[in-house]
């Protein structure tokens, strides 16, 4: 892990200044990147950015990974790993992928971006061949694959023997993002749509965000299990409690917070990331 470290190319930092600059000309990535619409927010949102890109990062601990980012949506993932020397092949669906060849011409100016590669698949579509990956990308995604015994078999199988799923997810515990799910969706947790490109339904999971330990479950059932040291809770305090000065404190505190609190852990954090091992 040290001596990758020490070859980055680029910081989670240096690339969101980028990303930054990459936002004020490219307006069609307004709508989901959200960070230059109310400066009140900006640290807040863009702590929790950081801190899940770092999380991936961080967790790569060899740059000749084999490196599948399933769901890679915009493709910010693969872009930034690129430029630090890593590949990985990214597969999308919707309108995500329309955006990125315009980011990379853009990203093209700061580094090398040919390591990053991508497609239009669904995972039940996926033609890869079984063990070939070393390693499995996750990011917001895990919570839409539905079935999701069928997808996490999929997943098992093109992974090698000792390798890994990387999981960038919301918690499904958390009481005030089930609150506003249940406002929008009601209980509609899986939804059937047309895919125009696919030519075909395909079921999507509607938000349908999960526990840790309902995620073990489903992971148990597949041969998988979480890797508990990898754990990590994320954003707790909320908007107004998280002023632009003094952020880099806010985030040590929370990160205090649940390592020692189990109950505000559990129900009043946002995000978790966690590693999932193949079990052999």
């Amino acid at each position: 892990m040290q001596a990758l470290q020490g070859s980055m190319k680029m910081t989670v930092e240096e690339f969101f200044d980028l990303f930054l600059e990459e936002l004020k000309t490219n307006t069609d990535l307004h709508y989901y990147y959200k960070y230059l619409d109310n400066p009140s927010r900006f640290e807040y949102r863009k702590a929790y950015f950081c801190q899940r890109l770092q999380y991936i990062i961080d967790h790569i601990n060899e740059p000749d990974l084999k490196i599948w980012d399933c769901g890679c949506g915009f493709g910010t993932t693969g872009i930034f790993l690129s430029i630090n020397g890593i590949a990985s092949h990214g597969t999308t669906l919707e309108h995500y992928i329309k955006q990125i060849p315009k980011r990379l011409e853009f990203w093209s100016k700061y580094g090398d971006v040919s390591k990053f590669t991508y497609s239009y698949e669904d995972i039940f579509d996926c033609t890869f061949k079984p063990e070939s990956f070393d390693l499995i990308i996750i990011q917001d995604t895990l919570h839409h694959l539905e079935p999701l015994d069928d997808a996490l078999n999929i997943l098992n199988k093109v992974l090698k023997p000792k390798g890994k799923l990387l999981i960038i997810e919301e918690n499904g515990n958390n009481i005030i993002q089930n609150a506003k799910l249940f406002l929008q969706r009601g209980n509609k947790r899986i939804i059937k749509i047309y895919d125009e490109k696919l030519k075909k339904h395909i079921l999507l999971g509607n938000e349908n965000i999960r526990s840790l330990s309902t995620w073990q479950k489903a992971f148990e059932k597949q041969n998988f299990t979480i890797d508990r040291k990898s754990v990590q809770y994320i954003r707790y305090y909320l908007p107004f409690m998280f002023p632009n000065e003094k952020a880099k404190a806010k985030v040590e505190k929370e990160q205090e917070i649940w390592k020692k609190n189990n109950f505000l852990k559990e129900y009043f954090f946002f995000g978790i990331n966690f590693m999932v091992d193949k079990v052999n």
